[in-house]
């Protein structure tokens, strides 16, 4: 392996990227933070408890906007996002490592307790598989692995992101006991990440429409006011249609729902525009070319 290979702020020739520093201060912010509250947590009640809930929530963190880069590189006409992605996945592993680690840390190492929790804890269990996923996918994420596997078989393999995604996103609501909100609005935005690839699949294009964008959104956002309503609904004991009747009172707070829905509009925004500046600028250049 090349110096160039572990100095991870160039592209692959050679040259300086301000996308892959961006991408690689956008994995360190975590850590910086965890620094800054290091007096806060170092006090609290579980310093490794606390611990092991931040590295949990960035790894989900990073898995969503790893996915998210596909459809962002298209709506923001954007290649070069793929340069990043690989990046951006190897670093959610190694938060999602850092999360085990400190588990087994806030346990005292010890094995026997360790491997009694992970195979009798039906939250654990499915957290276990998904660290097994990604680890999976993180060897083989060098150029190496894609050789000897093939691209074919190398994309099959990768695919297994979006049943992993499914599953950490089990063990984030499974292991939250209080406010659901988080959880409700994550699945949301996982929702429109694989809404996108498969409206994509089915309409055959490598882009969508900004009318499909909007579209998308809006059952986005109907599927997480319906998600959230029926969840609540089961664990009170109470009709999910009551639940719904409360979207409107943003007094008692603004609903995932909602959140999706901007997110969402966002995007469409987005496309909007650079669709009408990659317009003007074709015009521009073949007005210049006549």
């Amino acid at each position: 392996m090349n110096a160039i290979s572990w100095q991870l702020w160039r592209d692959r020739r050679g040259r300086v990227s301000v996308l892959r520093i961006a991408a690689l201060a956008l994995l360190l912010l975590p850590l910086a933070k965890a620094m800054l509250d290091a007096g806060a947590i170092a006090n609290g009640a579980r310093p490794l408890n606390d611990l092991i809930h931040r590295s949990g929530f960035w790894a989900l963190i990073f898995l969503g906007v790893t996915l998210a880069i596909t459809p962002f590189r298209r709506i923001a006409r954007f290649g070069n996002l793929i340069d990043v992605r690989r990046m951006l996945g190897v670093g959610t592993f190694f938060y999602v490592a850092a999360h085990l680690v400190l588990y087994f840390a806030d346990q005292r190492y010890d094995i026997a307790k360790i491997v009694h929790e992970l195979t009798n804890r039906v939250y654990l269990i499915i957290g276990s598989v998904a660290w097994l996923g990604l680890a999976a996918l993180a060897v083989t994420s060098t150029d190496g692995m894609v050789r000897r596997l093939g691209g074919k078989g190398w994309r099959r393999l990768h695919q297994a992101i979006y049943a992993i995604a499914l599953l950490a996103l089990i063990h984030y609501f499974q292991q939250t006991k209080a406010d659901l909100s988080i959880p409700v609005f994550a699945a949301g935005l996982f929702t429109w990440l694989i809404g996108y690839r498969l409206l994509a699949w089915w309409q055959d294009k490598g882009e969508l429409s900004s009318l499909a964008l909007l579209a998308l959104a809006v059952v986005v956002a109907a599927l997480t006011f319906a998600g959230e309503a029926i969840g609540i609904g089961l664990t009170f004991g109470v009709s999910p249609l009551r639940v719904l009747d409360a979207i409107f009172d943003f007094e008692a707070g603004i609903r995932p729902g909602w959140q999706v829905l901007a997110a969402g509009l966002a995007v469409v925004v987005l496309d909007v525009i650079r669709a009408r500046w990659s317009d003007r600028t074709a015009r521009t250049r073949a007005a210049a070319a006549e």
